[in-house]
């Protein structure tokens, strides 16, 4: 039994070894993403990886009113690694660098900032889900997307 059981972990292994390897940019973050409450929304827009960069654009609202915006790249640099640079309403870009990933979620960090310091993305079934909050887990703001046009 023990046998069955090591042979059973080697193969799942090599099943998912391909997936959500180091340095692989999040594919499954591409698309048009809509919250909506009430009268107040958000969107997301996230590109296709193509040159080593994800490009992503949000903005928040009420009604017909821009509340927010922002401009997102994650880039992988020559030796793998990701990051996400993020330009709220064209400022100064902040650097969070990866921290943890997985086949379909990942979280970026940098605890040298004011707030965020934490942003995780991840996808359950169709929907995409997305937070930011402190180093600590406090503060946390949370939102469930989907896909736009639905």
């Amino acid at each position: 039994m023990k046998r069955r059981v090591s042979t059973i972990a080697a193969g799942l292994l090599l099943l998912f070894s391909g997936q959500g390897q180091a340095g692989e940019l999040p594919d499954w973050l591409t698309g048009e993403w809509l919250q909506k409450r009430d009268d107040r929304w958000t969107e997301e827009v996230w590109t296709l990886p193509r040159g080593g960069t994800m490009i992503g654009v949000g903005r928040t609202g009420r009604g017909e009113t821009l509340r927010s915006w922002e401009v997102m790249r994650i880039v992988r640099a020559a030796d793998g690694s990701l990051t996400l640079h993020a330009a709220p309403e064209g400022g100064a870009t902040t650097i969070f660098p990866v921290v943890a990933e997985g086949v379909r979620d990942i979280s970026f960090a940098n605890p040298n900032h004011d707030y965020p310091q934490r942003i995780r993305y991840w996808r359950e079934g169709r929907l995409l889900m997305a937070e930011t909050a402190r180093m600590d887990g406090s503060q946390a703001q949370n939102w469930t997307y989907s896909p736009a046009g639905e």
